[in-house]
């Protein structure tokens, strides 16, 4: 999608769709909405006056009313969005609104669509123009890509309307583009069948991203992973026919680092498809275990992103891809394998994978020189009993690092909650015959003994472990984007790493 800035009247700009947004800036209890447009401008306001007054919109987040033919304006249509209260305002329902812009067009048949960029107090022009592009880049993707009698609905250029050139404003407009397209970028990996996007096929496309964005790629596969000794990772590997991919991907800011500044390590699980191996899923929803490199996709796409944005600190990202299957060659519950670091591990249930091949790619990002180490992962099923589909887990054995991730958090707009990762929980993954075991001795905490176990593979150096299993993927539409793979932690990793180059 082309998204274009013009300075205008805005009621002057012809268009299909011109979108303004609403706030109820009714208090908070108050049943009776008290409703007021973003804008100054006299012909807008004049022309959804009625509407405002009906009482028939109520500018919760995501509703909408279209008039046709306002009088006064050069648009054919006038799209009022709802952005909610006007005291709870934040960046990520400005998100909303320009993806709710988009999204409303689609149905339409509309290739256009032109949206007012607000008048705010509180929020700064910069942080609303990234975010309303953010929302814009985000909204067009829909999910039906192998549908033989697919209907092209999209929307091919958007355009933010402002009042007066602004530089500001331009700037957050591109920064928002490139964080919605590389959002955009994982969101499509994760969507590819199991049986197109192998380990090897996802290295492929890594590599050419890299390729055309200005990274450093290695991919490597089998012979690497025995040289490195990485037994944990090729345990889940050998199950299946598919080789495995661990892939390499370095951004070096335009300016040398100084001796002793951080580097950071972006570690994805990889997981093409995930059948449980000799622990295998039951048959309901194992279609759905395609998604299972959601982390890697995370990686991937903030490596795009902070390719583009270029900030100054070194960042590493190490993915470990593969196929988990039940192959007669495939690691066994009762198996030993040594990990990378010399850790021996007692596989007791297959379908503990991720952790497997993240324990080899935590420990590599430190040989590689990562001082900083940050990994994703659809982990465990336990997090979404814990949580719920509203935050990720969040796990740490750092207070500081947590800090800096967590305040990114009103930018990036995604939901995070931290759980426990403290050495009282370490009993839980303790192993009779082996070092540690796979998984806790009990079903109780999945998803902290899951961290635990990767905690044993990062030592002291500063650690953050996403748990996305119940994030990355959308179960049903929203008004501002399509059902599918949301590209979850893309935004928030992107600003985490750009925190260390402050």
């Amino acid at each position: 999608m082309d998204t274009k800035l013009i300075s205008q009247d805005l009621a002057t700009v012809a268009t299909p769709l011109l979108a303004v947004f609403a706030v109820d800036t009714a208090e908070p209890k108050s049943e009776k909405p008290s409703l007021s447009l973003l804008t100054t401008n006299e012909a807008v306001s004049a022309a959804v006056a009625a509407v405002l007054t009906s009482g028939e919109f109520k500018a919760a987040v995501g509703d909408t009313v279209v008039i046709h033919a306002p009088a006064g304006l050069a648009a054919e249509r006038l799209l009022i969005i709802g952005l909610g209260k006007k005291k709870s305002l934040s960046l990520d329902e400005l998100r909303k609104g320009g993806g709710t812009a988009v999204r409303a067009a689609k149905p339409r048949g509309l290739r256009e669509v032109a949206i007012a960029f607000p008048t705010l107090e509180t929020i700064s022009a910069a942080h609303a123009a990234r975010v309303i592009a953010e929302g814009i880049e985000l909204s067009d993707i829909d999910y039906d890509t192998y549908k033989s009698d697919r209907k092209d609905l999209s929307v091919t250029t958007a355009t933010v309307v402002i009042s007066a050139p602004s530089a500001e404003i331009e700037a957050g407009v591109e920064e928002g583009r490139i964080i919605g397209a590389s959002q955009n970028f994982t969101r499509e990996l994760v969507n590819e069948p199991g049986n197109i996007l192998t380990p090897t096929v996802l290295g492929q496309r890594a590599a050419a991203m890299c390729a055309e964005v200005g990274l450093k790629c290695e991919v490597y596969s089998t012979e690497k992973l025995h040289e490195l000794k990485m037994g944990s990772f090729w345990a889940v590997s050998q199950g299946s026919a598919e080789p495995p991919a661990l892939i390499v991907m370095t951004y070096e800011p335009e300016v040398a680092q100084a001796e002793g500044a951080p580097v950071i390590g972006l570690v994805g699980k990889g997981i093409t498809f995930d059948t449980g191996g000799i622990s295998i899923k039951p048959a309901d929803g194992m279609e759905k275990m395609k998604y299972d490199m959601a982390g890697a996709g995370a990686m991937i796409g903030a490596m795009r992103a902070i390719a583009l944005l270029k900030p100054a600190v070194k960042v590493i990202s190490v993915v470990c891809s593969a196929e988990n299957m039940p192959d007669g060659k495939a690691f066994k519950p009762g198996d030993v394998v040594t990990a990378m670091s010399g850790k021996t591990i007692e596989i007791v249930n297959t379908d503990a994978e991720g952790r497997l091949v993240l324990a080899d790619g935590l420990h590599y990002a430190k040989t590689l020189g990562c001082t900083h180490l940050i990994n994703a992962a659809t982990l465990t099923g336990a997090v979404a009993i814990a949580l719920g589909k509203l935050n990720v887990g969040l796990f740490s054995n750092d207070d500081a690092t947590v800090e800096k991730f967590t305040s990114g958090l009103a930018v990036s707009g995604e939901k995070y909650w931290r759980l426990p990762c403290t050495d009282d929980y370490a009993d839980q993954i303790k192993s009779p015959i082996a070092d540690i075991q796979n998984t806790g001795i009990t079903r109780y905490g999945g998803s902290i003994t899951a961290a635990m176990f990767l905690k044993e593979f990062v030592g002291e150096t500063p650690w953050i472990h996403l748990d996305i299993a119940a994030m990355a993927w959308n179960d049903e539409t929203k008004p501002w984007l399509a059902k599918g793979p949301s590209g979850i932690a893309v935004r928030s990793i992107t600003e985490w790493v750009r925190s260390y180059a402050e």
